[in-house]
């Protein structure tokens, strides 16, 4: 985790990266919010994407942790991954939401943090998976019946997550057709009575 110094930066520089946009906001812009020169600046960060890639990473470890306290929850494991995922993804989002350059700042997310974001998601499919084995060794679900292993359904539920947002802006039409989506994994690896077995 980054020290107060630089956690102080990455808290400016989103603010002024929801403000201006990444195209436009410079590292002066950034050091001012940080209430240092830009000299100053340069000694924690290279560069502005430098910054915005620390940002990034920052937001992911956030997610992540949040995604671990979903799965430690007491319930079943299809309840305990979508409450995980819901935490995973809105956190990110909340991250860029609210600005008016949010698409820009999801764009330069992709173009620039890329390998973060895809480290992020192969650490969130670990996690997944490993809560699905937890809950099979449990009895709790089986996969027999799909002929898929747990991590062939923590990729294929995070691609519908993925997949899923992109076909509504709207959160709450996301959330319905995601709820679905797990009412028919739930059915598929789950008997009547609960068990797996």
């Amino acid at each position: 985790m980054p020290n107060d110094r630089t956690g102080h930066i990455l808290d400016s520089a989103l603010t002024v990266f929801s403000q201006y946009g990444y195209a436009k906001t410079t590292m002066q812009d950034i050091a001012r919010a940080a209430g240092m020169s830009r000299a100053a600046l340069y000694l924690h960060f290279a560069g502005k994407e430098e910054l915005f890639r620390a940002g990034s990473r920052r937001a992911h470890s956030r997610a992540l942790g949040l995604v671990d306290a979903s799965l430690a929850q007491e319930g079943d494991v299809l309840s305990r991954i979508d409450a995980a995922m819901t935490a995973y993804f809105e956190e990110l989002k909340a991250q860029i939401s609210s600005s008016v350059h949010g698409g820009e700042l999801f764009d330069a997310t992709l173009t620039i943090t890329g390998d973060v974001v895809d480290d992020a998601q192969a650490a969130l499919v670990v996690r997944l998976t490993s809560a699905l084995d937890a809950a099979a060794a449990a009895g709790d679900v089986r996969f027999s019946s799909v002929d898929a292993t747990a991590e062939d359904l923590a990729r294929l539920l995070l691609a519908v997550a993925d997949g899923l947002k992109k076909t509504s802006g709207d959160p709450a039409v996301w959330h319905h057709r995601r709820a679905l989506f797990l009412r028919l994994m739930r059915g598929a690896i789950t008997t009547p009575d609960g068990a797996g077995s």
